[in-house]
């Protein structure tokens, strides 16, 4: 669904109202406001849309590129919710999660936060990006959910095997609820993801990940060669 950026509201679906814990993933890797982060606005758009109807736990998880402690761009960036509980990737117990594709495209398993299998419920919400003309969009943002210290600093690992392959593997083997792109503004960056031009779009795209990346993408007339591979992948996973 599409809405309108200053008329937003989250309504939880109602699986939330019976969950322990509900994780959200931001974009966060750096101590600068929205456009470049997920801004705190909307996070406490959501939080508050999942306390109408639950007294579940939540948790903010996310990374820093250089592998650097989490805690201070949060703290930078506003993120001190009550009731919330933010983490830092690098603090968790990891565990190798197997890629369920038969033929992975890049990587078979991934190491990834146990938090994240203990959750029951899981958003991402990421900015609207394009990066060196391509999208990043809710399935790229779950990314920096993989610590930096098992692929190199700035996932340079990763990045040397073909990203968007790693991302279409990474939707697969870490299935996120809910996806959420918050496209107040659209911010196109080449090199230096903390530079870039900044323009108006007044929208928020919220649905599963992959359609509400695809519908983006569409829209924008945005190549995001990740939703091109999950497609050709989905029909041989769903055979």
């Amino acid at each position: 669904m599409i809405y309108k950026a200053s008329e937003f509201v989250f309504e939880p679906p109602p699986v939330v109202s019976r969950a322990r814990r509900v994780l959200i993933k931001p974009s966060a890797g750096y101590p600068l406001s929205y456009p470049v982060t997920t801004s705190r606005e909307i996070l406490s758009v959501i939080i508050e849309g999942i306390r109408r109807v639950s007294d579940a736990d939540i948790l903010l998880l996310e990374g820093t590129p250089e592998g650097g402690p989490i805690k201070p761009v949060y703290q930078a960036l506003g993120y001190d919710f009550p009731r919330v509980l933010t983490l830092d990737v690098k603090d968790c117990i990891w565990v190798e999660v197997d890629n369920p594709l038969t033929k992975p495209l890049a990587v078979p398993t991934f190491w990834v936060p146990n938090v994240i299998l203990s959750s029951d419920y899981l958003i991402t919400v990421s900015p609207l990006k394009v990066v060196r003309g391509k999208g990043s969009l809710s399935i790229m943002n779950l990314l920096t959910l993989l610590p930096s210290s098992k692929y190199g600093v700035g996932w340079r690992d990763l990045y040397s095997l073909g990203i968007d392959k790693v991302t279409a593997d990474l939707y697969f083997t870490l299935p996120f609820d809910l996806g959420i792109i918050e496209a107040r503004q659209q911010f196109i960056t080449q090199d230096d993801p903390t530079r870039g031009e900044a323009t108006d779009y007044g929208k928020v795209f919220i649905g599963d990940p992959y359609e509400v990346d695809c519908e983006a993408s569409e829209l924008l007339g945005l190549k995001t060669e990740y939703i091109d591979l999950i497609q050709v992948a989905k029909v041989l996973f769903e055979s």
